[in-house]
């Protein structure tokens, strides 16, 4: 199923309103997991958007497994984002406002593959190392967790 796509027959490019998940992967030095896109060349959250009938961690496990070709388990809920950042305008023309639920785990399992459509590069990345490139919408909770704040309330 893909439902963003089959609304996209019936409204083109106009406004989708849409709810990603994604997850900040830890490894054991403490760096953070980002993916580069193939459509911005920026980096981001390794995640997608929510099925219906899906469940939060079902959809961000599903994203981890089809963009990373990882498995994911113990998600915590690190943060909801919601604001005039959610609005996403894609260089296709599309548009999305996307409430993102982002969780963190420590633990993976699998090899990290880079071999995706939607992905370049995957690279993990020290607090003080993040790259200035950022996918803007996931910069605020990329910058949360290098700033080491976990961001739990609605906003």
């Amino acid at each position: 199923m893909n439902y963003i796509s089959d609304m996209r027959k019936y409204v083109g490019h106009d406004l989708v309103m849409t709810v990603g998940c994604g997850v900040l992967v830890e490894n054991e030095k403490g760096q953070i997991l980002l993916q580069k896109r193939s459509d911005t060349g920026e980096w981001c959250v390794p995640g997608g958007a929510l099925e219906p009938g899906e469940t939060y961690i079902e959809a961000a496990q599903r994203e981890l497994s089809e963009e990373v070709g990882i498995k994911v388990d113990n998600l915590e809920l690190f943060g909801l984002y919601s604001g005039d950042d959610r609005e996403i305008h894609y260089p296709n023309g599309d548009v999305v406002y996307s409430l993102s639920v982002i969780f963190k785990t420590k633990s993976y399992f699998g090899e990290i593959s880079d071999s995706d459509s939607e992905v370049l590069e995957h690279r993990f990345f020290d607090r003080n190392s993040i790259p200035k490139e950022l996918f803007y919408p996931d910069a605020r909770p990329i910058l949360d967790w290098a700033k080491g704040i976990k961001e739990i309330e609605v906003k």
